[in-house]
């Protein structure tokens, strides 16, 4: 089922549910109220006619045939004057049968059985005990709802019974069906009202799933519209934003591919060239220095493959509590020696308590080394310095080269950006990456903070460790 029909059910269903629970509540409780208050005036009418003068001893003699006595008359009277208040009343005897009523002698003689009582045998015992009783309301034959209130007369077994009508009960029934259609109105209302809904939901999902398509299948040009509201809102923001990404990390790859074919081809052309001339040649000595050549060419060719890599697969730090000396002593090893063939020179400051940092030790040691390797290809000096600065390890090398151009600086950690006439522009990308993998960050100093305002300085900060565990401790 579609969110839009889910949804539109939900709300439906809960609509539904709350009117028409709340409904038979509020119809529960005023029934039950009304009966109560009817069943207190049964009695109370009851019980006042029981002492509108009526005799039980008088009325308890009389027998069939009686009904022409001053006896009869006068209590039948009694009972002919409710009729302003009551429907029917009579006097009954414990047998069920008649002996007074508000009818006329021929209609109800004395001695009748009132078999329409009979249904109310449990209800006229409790008035013979209690005194007073009433029935549940009933429909009569004319449609009407009735109740029978019982009053006890004078202690005796004698009961007066008066036939009220309840047809204050109909308010209930108008209620109820009030409510019913009350429940309909909210229903159809709360259709509308969910169908409104669900289509200014699921309409811009509609659009976005689509957009989610036309990335997928990629068509990344186009961007991605706004949305209306907060959570919609941040939704198609986010899915721009993985459009610009997969935009760019295309441009990136296509980038890659491009740099390396050419990168690939130079080394490749001094092989063919040199491994040619090695096969032509018979001199022992210049086949040698031709073999060295293709060595040296091979190992250029394995560093611009080993930085691709490095650039192009994931990360997987351990994230382990090292003492950040020890990788970077062993870069500033590799690096010294390059600068010694060259005439230059490596200084290195590090504490000599430990820098601790989570971070692989590996890692640290290849960020430094590109760093270094850098500043040792453009420079005479080069220093390394670390030291704790606000919670984090901070590692910085500096050298006296000419510095980063100031059309650079902003992209200088991107991929593929170099001034230089050789390498593939990924040694400062993968400095960057190796940090931020870590929760660290890399920048390039302003040049005005360097001593004496030339050169460059580049400063990785890791996170350091306040407390380090025992198994790291010196």
């Amino acid at each position: 089922m579609s969110i839009r029909g889910l949804f539109v059910i939900a709300i439906v269903a809960f609509a539904i549910v709350t009117s028409v629970t709340g409904g038979y509540l509020a119809w529960r409780e005023a029934s039950g109220a009304v009966q109560a208050e009817l069943d207190r005036r049964a009695a109370w009418v009851a019980g006042a006619a029981a002492e509108t003068g009526l005799q039980s001893t008088i009325i308890g003699g009389l027998m069939p045939g009686f009904e022409d006595l001053d006896a009869w008359i006068s209590n039948h009277n009694r009972l002919t004057r409710l009729l302003h208040y009551v429907s029917e009343a009579y006097v009954v005897a414990p047998d069920n049968t008649v002996l007074v009523s508000s009818f006329a002698a021929d209609s109800v003689p004395i001695g009748m059985r009132l078999r329409f009582l009979e249904p109310f045998e449990e209800e006229l015992d409790s008035a013979r005990h209690l005194g007073y009783a009433t029935t549940r309301a009933f429909e009569g034959n004319d449609g009407v709802q009735y109740k029978w209130g019982f009053a006890e007369l004078e202690q005796s077994d004698l009961v007066l019974a008066v036939l009220m009508p309840a047809d204050y009960l109909s308010p209930l029934t108008t209620l109820r069906t009030n409510l019913l259609i009350g429940s309909a109105i909210a229903a159809a209302l709360a259709i509308l009202l969910a169908v409104l809904l669900a289509r200014g939901v699921t309409e811009p999902l509609d659009r976005l799933s689509r957009v989610a398509v036309r990335i997928q299948r990629g068509r990344l040009d186009e961007p991605v519209a706004p949305e209306a509201g907060l959570e919609l809102g941040r939704l198609s923001r986010a899915m721009e934003r993985m459009r610009r990404g997969v935009l760019e990390r295309d441009e990136q790859l296509r980038l890659m591919l491009a740099q390396v074919a050419h990168e690939i081809r130079n080394p490749l052309g001094g092989l063919e060239l040199f491994a040619s001339a090695a096969a032509g040649t018979d001199d022992p000595t210049e086949r040698a220095q031709l073999m060295k050549r293709v060595r040296t060419e091979v190992a250029a060719l394995n560093g611009i493959i080993d930085d691709f890599l490095t650039f192009a697969r994931p990360l997987a730090p351990t994230r382990e509590a090292c003492d950040v000396r020890v990788p970077l002593r062993e870069a500033c090893a590799l690096v010294e020696a390059e600068l010694d063939r060259s005439g230059g020179a490596l200084s290195v400051d590090l504490p000599p308590e430990p820098l601790f940092a989570t971070v692989t030790p590996d890692h640290a040691k290849r960020a430094a080394l590109n760093l270094l390797r850098n500043a040792a290809q453009v420079a005479h000096s080069v220093e390394l310095r670390g030291w704790v600065e606000r919670g984090e390890t901070v590692v910085a090398v500096r050298d006296d080269g000419p510095g980063v151009p100031d059309r650079l600086r902003d992209r200088i950690f991107d991929p593929f950006v170099t001034d230089k006439e050789q390498g593939a522009g990924l040694g400062l990308a993968i400095v960057r990456k190796l940090v931020e993998v870590h929760g660290g960050r890399v920048e390039l100093r302003p040049m005005k903070e360097t001593d004496g305002g030339s050169g460059s300085e580049f400063r990785i900060y890791f996170r350091s460790l306040e407390d380090p565990p025992p198994s790291v401790r010196v």
